[in-house]
C-alpha cells in the first residue's frame, strides 16, 4: 500500500516542520529580533527578514521536500512490512 493515513501525514508534516525550523532557527532568531517590541509596524518593518523565514521553511516544507520526505516514509514502512515476511520464510526453509 502507497498510501499514507491522515495521521500518519500529519505526523510527517510536524516533524518536517519542526526540522524546517530548527534548520531556519538564525534566521527565525532575526525576525524575531525585528518583531520584538513592535505591533502593527512589524508589518513593514521586519517584511524582508519575513520574507527570509519564509523562503527558508519552503525548502524543508515545500511540495517537492514533503514528497520526498513522504517516499522515504513509504519506503522505510514497506521495507519494515517485507522483514517480517523475509524472517517467516527463512524460519520455514
Amino acid at each position: 500500500m502507497n498510501a499514507l493515513s491522515r495521521r500518519e501525514e500529519d505526523t510527517l508534516l510536524k516533524a518536517t516542520k519542526a526540522r524546517a525550523l530548527q534548520e531556519c532557527d538564525p534566521v527565525v532568531k532575526e525576525f524575531a529580533a525585528c518583531a520584538s517590541g513592535r505591533t502593527l509596524s512589524v508589518a513593514w518593518a521586519c517584511r524582508d527578514s519575513l520574507k527570509r523565514v519564509q523562503s527558508c521553511m519552503v525548502q524543508y516544507t515545500g511540495p517537492e521536500p514533503m514528497e520526498a520526505v513522504r517516499a522515504e516514509y513509504l519506503r522505510l514502512r514497506n521495507q519494515q512490512q517485507e522483514e517480517p515476511i523475509r524472517t517467516e520464510e527463512s524460519t520455514l526453509s
